[in-house]
């Protein structure tokens, strides 16, 4: 089987998240107490004891996540001897491309966590809590052109664009909040379902461009060295080895549209994946895997026993 390793995103953050991981392994602890080290914060504990609220704030859940995910990819290569490098493809949801290239090893784990720190405060100072929103259009009526309509309706009133593409049926609109309120009117005229997001910004819209810009200067000083293992942009949908392109791709995916369908459906045509790992915490790319690519096997490792799992399914 051709395996591509998936990184989540924002919002499959939990209190008690990678407990178990750390509780079973001790190169699971060690990652957790690297990334301690880099952020100057007990973020470990955070995450195993909340308050949810705290860890539910940008700058805690971005590498919150990243931590639970290379914590699973530590775990699989010295507990089981099953390296990054045996799968074929990488790729992350916004936040999770930064796991995905610290798991190639394009990024080192503190600047990774350093990185996403500054990255979450970025995007949280960029627009006034309460000026933006995001909503998320489902349905079975719901595509990219419903989306899109959708958006351009809203942006009659202020910046409303399609900031995430996560498969047929589930788009996700952001910008400012008087423009989604209109554009979520237009989608349940159109025949979609509009629910309002629980966000502190709009992510992934051109409100975000100061961010983007702290990013910039952020990245221009961070050490990016090419990835072992090709790694499927957001921003272009295709693999990137590049590091002065990967670079220029995750400023600009501040801004960008996440071009999720595109990437699943990439990898799973002319990718040739046929197994999709999502590594890390929750199980919403694994739920979009089985949507957009069928025919693929799709599995989530949250726990040391997904883990086992997966690592007896390469003996």
């Amino acid at each position: 089987m051709t395996l591509a390793l998936l990184f989540p995103g924002q919002g499959s953050q939990s209190v008690g998240m990678g407990v178990a991981l750390a509780d079973a392994f001790a190169s699971a602890r060690e990652v957790y107490a690297e990334i301690d080290d880099a952020l100057g914060q007990k973020l470990a504990l955070l995450m195993r004891e909340g308050p949810e609220d705290q860890l539910t704030l940008t700058e805690n859940a971005q590498p919150a996540l990243m931590a639970v995910s290379l914590a699973a990819v530590r775990v699989l290569k010295v507990e089981f001897d099953i390296d990054v490098s045996r799968a074929a493809l990488v790729a992350g949801h916004s936040l999770g491309e930064y796991s995905a290239l610290c798991a190639a090893g394009a990024l080192s784990l503190a600047d990774t966590a350093r990185l996403l720190k500054l990255r979450g405060q970025a995007m949280q100072r960029a627009v006034p809590v309460g000026a933006g929103a995001m909503a998320s259009l489902i349905g079975p009526k719901t595509d990219l052109a419903l989306a899109e309509a959708a958006a351009k309706a809203g942006s009659e009133v202020g910046v409303c664009v399609v900031a995430n593409d996560n498969n047929a049926g589930n788009i996700v609109i952001s910008g400012d909040k008087a423009a989604v309120d209109r554009a979520i009117e237009k989608a349940k005229e159109l025949g979609a379902r509009a629910i309002p997001l629980n966000v502190s910004a709009p992510f992934h819209c051109p409100l975000m461009q100061r961010a983007a810009d702290e990013m910039a200067e952020a990245l221009s000083g961070a050490t990016l060295l090419g990835p072992r293992v090709p790694v499927v942009a957001n921003v272009t949908a295709r693999p990137e080895t590049d590091p002065e392109t990967i670079r220029r791709l995750l400023v600009e995916q501040v801004t960008g549209r996440v071009r999720w369908r595109e990437s699943m459906e990439w990898m799973a045509g002319e990718g040739g994946i046929t197994r999709f790992a999502e590594i890390g915490s929750g199980k919403v790319l694994t739920g979009m895997a089985k949507r957009i690519a069928p025919d693929a096997e799709s599995v989530a490792l949250n726990t040391p026993e997904d883990l086992e799992a997966f690592a007896k399914s390469f003996n």
